[in-house]
Formats: structure tokens, sequence, C-alpha cells
């Protein structure tokens, strides 16, 4: 039988099979089933098969095993965020789930034309893609490409899905829970809220929690401030709140992190100190963002590492063959505390 302590053989052509079974002293049938975990054996015997082919360097034929397993290991991922804000982010979790697993992923922009994404679409289905996973750059519009009744699964991650199919977005009502509830932990007592367009689904569920919360809280409800999502409407908004008649607010909940900047550039240049005079919070925890604004922006991030995960390995599953449930799966956020909450000012 041959030994860990062997010399290992140089090849002058690539390691086959025949190679690993020869070296581990087994048959070429054992030596697949070892490695690719099927078959009965000891786990002694399944470890030494394996073990002998990392030393050898042995790469299986993806080919073969392909046409073996009915499967080209491939997956699809279809966006339209041209930016990459989102869809980087979802890309990074989907990919450890996927490569993990023997799974290379292929990236392709739909942006808004049908065309395109129908193309895409066909490119995939003949490379014999194992499945697909849809996202975009809002959980309320769908991709501009019919991915209904495909003859692989398909999986939506922060865009809108086809009725009956699985999706992973973000809790957007448990995010603005979590940064409300924050600043009146802190102590803050009268908190304006500074967000987005009308036309987006997750302006009106923030908005919907921040003013539960504060009524939970015993605290007065201001009327959200809508806008764009841009640093030039936080500083805008902060105008409308500090010149109007209405009292002041002693803090301010934004729709996202360049608002959230932009309000703390305004306050700043009105002699108001953020968080010594007003505490600000942002939401997506977009770290280029949060960690350069002065100070250092608190804010909720929507964990789309995590649900770019998620969304990998329910596709993994569904190719495996498990049932899933269709539906709608929300994922929670996270709080992530720098400084520009701070404490309020005794009194």
């Amino acid at each position: 039988m041959p030994s860990d302590d062997l010399p290992v053989p140089v090849f002058s052509k690539p390691v086959t099979l025949r190679d690993v079974a020869a070296q581990a002293g087994v048959s070429v049938a054992t030596a697949s089933k070892a490695l690719n975990d099927q078959g009965r054996m000891t786990a002694e015997t399944r470890e030494r098969i394996r073990e002998t082919a990392r030393r050898l360097g042995f790469r299986p034929n993806s080919l073969a095993q392909s046409l073996l397993r009915r499967r080209s290991f491939t997956v699809g991922l279809l966006t339209n965020d041209t930016y990459g804000r989102f869809s980087l982010p979802l890309m990074s979790g989907i990919s450890d789930a996927l490569v993990d697993n023997g799974v290379s992923v292929f990236l392709c922009n739909v942006e808004e034309d049908p065309r395109l994404g129908q193309m895409h679409v066909d490119a995939m289905l003949d490379k014999r893609v194992d499945g697909i996973i849809a996202t975009g750059k809002r959980i309320d519009r769908h991709l501009p490409v019919d991915l209904s009744n495909l003859r692989v699964p398909v999986i939506y991650a922060f865009t809108q899905p086809d009725p009956d199919a699985i999706a992973f977005v973000s809790d957007d009502a448990d995010g603005a829970r979590l940064a409300v509830e924050h600043l009146c932990r802190l102590g803050w007592k009268r908190i304006a809220h500074v967000t987005g367009p009308a036309s987006f689904a997750v302006v009106h569920a923030r908005a919907q929690a921040y003013r539960d919360v504060l009524i939970e809280n015993g605290l007065p409800v201001t009327e959200p401030l809508l806008g764009s999502w841009s640093e030039a409407w936080g500083h805008e908004a902060v105008a409308r709140l500090f010149d109007g008649k209405t009292e002041r607010p002693d803090a301010v909940f934004c729709g996202n992190d360049q608002i959230a900047r932009g309000v703390i550039d305004a306050l700043r240049e009105r002699g108001l100190g953020v968080p010594g005079d007003v505490g600000v919070i942002g939401f997506d925890n977009w770290e280029i963002v949060a960690e350069a604004t002065r100070p250092p922006l608190t804010s909720i991030d929507m964990n789309l590492v995590a649900l770019g995960r998620e969304a990998g390995l329910t596709l993994l599953s569904l190719v495996g063959g498990k049932p899933a449930a269709p539906g709608i799966r929300k994922l929670p956020c996270r709080l992530v505390v720098r400084q520009s909450c701070g404490h309020p000012l005794d009194g």
C-alpha cells in the first residue's frame, strides 16, 4: 500500500483519476466515488484518496463531471444596477455560496433594455447554466426581461420577483425601526425623517416604521420630507427644517447615507455640531460614504452580502432537486454605530 512518505511522482501530463487511484492503492471506480462523495467506504479510505489527489494536484475534468451530473456548475447573475451599489455586495455573497461549492458565476448587465436582457438570458441557457439569480437597484421594479417558465430555477434578490417565485429582500421596516429606536435610546426627542422619492416602496415602509416607533415612545411625529437620494437634497432639507416656524429637530433619520452627508454638511455650515447639537443617522451603510463623513456616520446595513449568500444557497438547493416554497424572504438589517448620533446635551 502506498505510503505518505513516498515522493510525489512527477507527471509530464495532467494528473488523471487513474494516477490518483494507483497512488492510493484503490480502483479507479473507488477513487471516483471518494472524490465525488459517493459510494460506501471507510472514512479513512475516503480521506486517503482525497489526500492523494491533493498531493498530486489532481483537477477533475469539469466537462466530464458536467456530462456525468447533467450540470454545468455555472450560474448566471442578471442585474440592471450599472453602478454596482447593490449588486456588488450581493455578488460577493452569491460568490461565497457558490464558489465554495465549485460553481462559477457569470455577471450580465441588462441595463433597462429588454432586448439586451433577452439576449443575455438566451446566451445563459445556451451555455446550460444550472440556474439564474436576478438582482437590481430597487426591490419594487422588475428587471426588463421575462424570467418566468425557464427550464432552470430562478431566484430573485433585491428586485421585484415574478408571482410564485422565490425572492430575498432586506427588511426595510426593520431597518428603520433599528435606526429610530437607537436615536430614542440615546435620548433624542424631536426626530425628523428626510428620505427619498415617493415612487419608491421602501420610502413608505421606512416612514411607517419611523412613525410607529415615535408613537410607541410618546414622541412627536412630523411628516417625513421626501426628495431625491442625494446630498443636495439633504442640504435643502436642513433649510426647510431649521428655517421654518416649527420647532427644530434635535435628530435626523435619513433615508440613505448620501442624504445624511448632505444634512451633516448643512448643519456644519449653520454652526451646529454633529452629534453635539443634532444627531444624524443614515441608511445603507455605504462604507465609502459613511466612513468618510465627518463625523463618521452611524447607519443601517441592509446585510446584502448575507442576502446574496442566502440566495446562492437556495439556488444550489433547487438545482440539487430540493423543493423550496415560493414567496418573499425578508432578511433583517443591522445597526452600525459610529459617531454621528452620540449623546444629546444634558437638558
